[in-house]
């Protein structure tokens, strides 16, 4: 599981940097902040990035009593405290990118750019372009191929099959 964890850890550490930079070159323009949570909510991962933040989550010796015990709606994510999220370091991909421009193929196999209706409210969005957005197909597909590795592995073990999703909230049983 280790060199599958490593990998998923690499993809977060390249989303990490990307994300800080675009941060800064739309620093103006992004309204995210602590306590900022609209897009916080109960998001299903891909296995391998499932069970290697319960992995880090168990490392830090996190406790299943930071978790949010009484949720507005089946949609909240549990690990949001108070408007802050109790597993930042560990939270997964899509919560790293949230706020950014996201650059995408829609299923009609168009460029599609997503942003937070928070986000770049006076912005002429003509002037994205692949230097300023989150290449999130890019991204996703790594993933996608570290996560065939992890199932094909481990699929005795994790019952999953690769195409499988599980909600975060799950991690809250596994903890």
């Amino acid at each position: 599981m280790e060199k599958h964890f490593s990998a998923y850890r690499k993809i977060r550490k390249e989303t990490d940097v990307i994300s800080k930079k675009l941060s800064k070159v739309h620093s103006s323009h992004l309204q995210c902040k602590k306590g900022c949570d609209l897009c916080c909510m109960d998001y299903s991962i891909l296995p391998v990035e499932f069970y290697s933040i319960l992995e880090d989550l168990k490392s830090r010796g996190f406790k299943a009593e930071n978790l949010q015990r009484i949720a507005k709606n089946d949609e909240d994510c549990i690990f949001l405290k108070n408007h802050d999220c109790t597993i930042y370091e560990s939270r997964p991909l899509i919560c790293r990118t949230h706020g950014q421009p996201l650059l995408y193929t829609n299923d009609d196999g168009e460029w599609e750019l997503s942003t937070c209706e928070l986000n770049f409210k006076d912005y002429d969005f003509e002037n994205f372009s692949e230097e300023n957005t989150f290449p999130q197909d890019k991204f996703n597909s790594k993933l996608f191929l570290i996560n065939r590795e992890f199932i094909a592995e481990f699929k005795e073990e994790t019952h999953l099959g690769e195409f499988e999703l599980l909600p975060l909230k799950k991690l809250g049983e596994k903890l």
